[in-house]
């Protein structure tokens, strides 16, 4: 039986549902997140419209400022330095990828930890940790509910996470641990990926290489949570697992698009509406 698609435009939508009932119950609080982005990046563009249509929805102001091409790193680390003062501001986003010569680490430590809404500044990656993250990472926090929204019992869950970056890998590594799965991190060093993967009652993939993962390296019936964007040779947005192949052998299975990105986008909104004292 083909696996149940874990369906992250409606999860989301119902997130944004309680988030909006969460903004209606602190009316009296400003919430304003504020977008920055240097030039005009067509594939951001797209982002960053579903973002205001899902801000609107939520009830938070959404302000997009636009950095001219030629930005330098200074002068985007003034920028947030002005937005770190500004009472008015509750959350802020720098629109990814960055000009070549500037540093992701540094902009990133630049914002506020308490107005860091993607949850990737070293002080709120650091609270992961503790299990009660105010605003854990968005990504990571997605594919988490995605897991959470199957019912499967993720005490003792036998987890291989593929990737260990920042903002997928590691976090979700630790906030699975929370829930005392067994958790394993695979990534360029492993030696035998499928060996790994074979036994995995919970595959999360985010590296960012198109069919990586095919169905004969799953166990049957295994939650599988794509969390890579790629484009296909045909032009279309397709993730880290082939999905064909995988839909045939997993138990559940996010598809590319319409799976963690949504669900991503309700994260962030949860994050800004936290940071701005509205707490859901």
């Amino acid at each position: 039986m083909p696996a149940q698609l874990l369906d992250g435009k409606q999860i989301a939508k119902r997130m944004r549902a309680n988030l909006r009932e969460a903004r209606d119950a602190h009316s009296d609080r400003q919430v304003r997140l504020v977008s920055l982005e240097i030039g005009q990046n067509p594939a951001a563009a797209v982002y960053v419209r579903n973002q205001q249509r899902a801000a609107a929805e939520v009830g938070i102001d959404m302000e997009t400022m636009n950095l001219p091409v030629g930005t330098t790193e200074t002068q985007l680390l003034l920028a947030i330095e002005n937005l770190n003062s500004r009472a008015d501001v509750s959350g802020v986003l720098v629109q990814r990828p960055l000009p070549p010569g500037i540093d992701p680490r540094t902009v990133q430590m630049a914002i506020d930890p308490k107005k860091d809404v993607e949850g990737m500044h070293p002080t709120n990656m650091g609270t992961i940790l503790y299990k009660e993250p105010l605003l854990p990472p968005c990504t990571a926090a997605a594919a988490q509910q995605l897991i959470v929204e199957t019912g499967m019992d993720l005490r003792g869950a036998e987890t291989v996470v593929v990737g260990h970056s920042e903002i997928v890998g590691k976090p979700i590594a630790v906030l699975l641990l929370h829930h005392l799965s067994t958790v394993t991190v695979c990534h360029i060093g492993t030696r035998n990926l499928i060996e790994h993967t074979r036994r995995a009652d919970i595959v999360v993939v985010a590296v960012g290489k198109a069919g990586l993962v095919h169905g004969d390296m799953l166990k049957p019936g295994a939650c599988v949570i794509d969390v890579g964007i790629n484009q296909g040779p045909d032009g279309k947005i397709v993730g880290d697992v082939d999905f064909d192949s995988v839909v045939e052998v997993a138990g559940f299975l996010t598809p590319v698009p319409g799976g963690v990105g949504p669900v991503t986008v309700a994260m962030l909104l949860r994050n800004t509406l936290r940071a701005a004292g509205a707490a859901v």
